[in-house]
């Protein structure tokens, strides 16, 4: 069976339509959003900044004009031995004070987790082994408690209005759900072959796993109401003809018409520390996978940095428009971006940024051709620049700055940002929301 890949500029029609109704602007993870112009960068304009401090922030997700929500949570809980909680709130779009906020949402064993806003206008939260149902004033409507004592990784939502859900293992059986989002009840459960680290991906009633050593996906069945995975379609991303080199498990896939995306080396230390920098386990380098949606055993691995202890914990950036590809290395400050060729699939180097600390999820902006990112410095540099993290906004063509400027973020961003509704946007720097305008 085919996977149904369509062009589509808009997030698929399981989600709600705003600009930015779920991590990563749509489940194929352009990060690219649908309905606002890019922010245009003036030689002459100036940035301004309002800040937040946070526990630890996740994402930011935008609904209609003027609604803008947060999900952040309680992890210092988890030092303590504590299951951990999640938390909603719409805030002002302008100085960040929460309007509406949710009860505390359970949760249990911690990873970040994510929420979406569905067609049907409610909010949908998974976090640790809990999917809850919020309407528009963040008040819960229903929860499930899922199967696993094992936190999940978010959802994706289906054209069929259908949530899918699974949990971060790299060891063990696990089970990808298919959740029916009127009633919050199991409507399917399909054992996976092996377990998975990545976020899902989708498009239309399709979704794309990152197991640990190979990249499967699924179908769903309209008239079973069941996923169903595509036996004919599937890639061992570490054990193949050009590669048996100590990799480690693959990350987020990116999904555009003819071929899927993702990085590999995804297992890192960082979690122990403040950022990524230096905190790779594997000693090879990282790579960036194509593989076409058509034919899997059409594939390539291009090395980014090259060097050793190359890691990552996000997806990579594909332009389908201007057809430009930006991966990077963050255990290494290292950012790389190549011309795809869509006959020969050949990447041609356009520009690279070395000691540069990219880690999060960015933005593009198609109309004006920026990417948002971030460039985390280390802590020695740090302490002398009194900079942190430092917001830029990249031209995707040429690799140079439109803009740079300090937030004082002391984490690293590894998490979702968000567009605004007009020349402006949302950086979570983990530890920090910061709302940017440019004037």
């Amino acid at each position: 069976m085919a996977a149904n890949i369509t062009n589509r500029n808009a997030v698929a029609s399981g989600y709600y339509n705003s600009p930015w109704s779920c991590e990563d602007g749509g489940p194929e993870r352009s990060q690219m959003p649908t309905a606002t112009k890019g922010l245009n960068i003036l030689a002459t304009d100036r940035v301004k900044l309002v800040s937040r401090r946070l526990l630890i922030g996740n994402m930011v997700l935008l609904r209609d004009p003027g609604e803008v929500y947060l999900m952040h949570h309680d992890t210092l809980r988890r030092g303590l031995g504590f299951d951990c909680h999640s938390y909603i709130e719409k805030i002002d779009p302008q100085t960040l004070a929460p309007l509406k906020k949710s009860p505390k949402l359970a949760g249990g064993p911690f990873w970040p987790g994510g929420f979406a806003i569905h067609r049907n206008g409610d909010l949908y939260v998974t976090f640790g082994r809990y999917m809850h149902r919020l309407n528009p004033d963040c008040e819960c409507i229903n929860s499930l408690k899922l199967p696993q004592n094992l936190p999940y990784n978010s959802h994706v939502i289906l054209d069929s209005g259908h949530l899918v859900t699974k949990p971060i293992a790299e060891n063990g059986q696990t089970q990808l759900l298919l959740i029916d989002p009127d009633t919050l009840t199991i409507s399917h459960a399909i054992e996976m072959p092996e377990p998975s680290i990545s976020r899902l991906s989708a498009v239309g009633n399709t979704v794309y796993v990152t197991g640990v050593t190979t990249i499967y996906r699924y179908h769903f069945n309209t008239s079973s109401k069941t996923l169903e995975r595509d036996s004919h379609w599937a890639f061992n991303y570490i054990n193949n003809a050009l590669q048996n080199s100590g990799q480690s498990y693959g990350w987020d896939p990116v999904i555009d018409q003819h071929n899927i995306w993702f990085m590999d080396n995804g297992k890192h230390t960082a979690n122990k520390a403040v950022s990524m920098l230096n905190e790779g386990v594997a000693t090879s380098p990282n790579n960036i996978i194509r593989v076409s949606v058509s034919d899997s055993s059409d594939f390539s691995i291009t090395p980014v940095s090259g060097m050793s202890g190359g890691s990552i914990s996000n997806p990579p950036l594909y332009c389908s428009q201007r057809r430009i590809l930006v991966a990077y290395d963050s255990a290494n400050a290292f950012v790389k971006a190549w011309r795809h060729d869509l006959k020969t699939n050949e990447l041609t180097a356009l520009w690279q940024r070395e000691d540069f600390g990219m880690a999060g999820h960015g933005l593009y902006f198609a109309d004006t051709g920026e990417l948002v990112t971030e460039d985390y410095r280390s802590l020695k540099t740090w302490r002398g620049l009194k900079n942190g993290e430092e917001g830029v906004i990249l031209d995707i063509e040429t690799g140079e700055e439109k803009a740079r400027f300090a937030m004082n973020n002391y984490v690293q961003s590894l998490c979702f940002s968000a567009p605004g509704f007009a020349r402006d946007y949302y950086w979570l720097g983990l530890d920090k929301l910061t709302h940017v305008t440019f004037e």
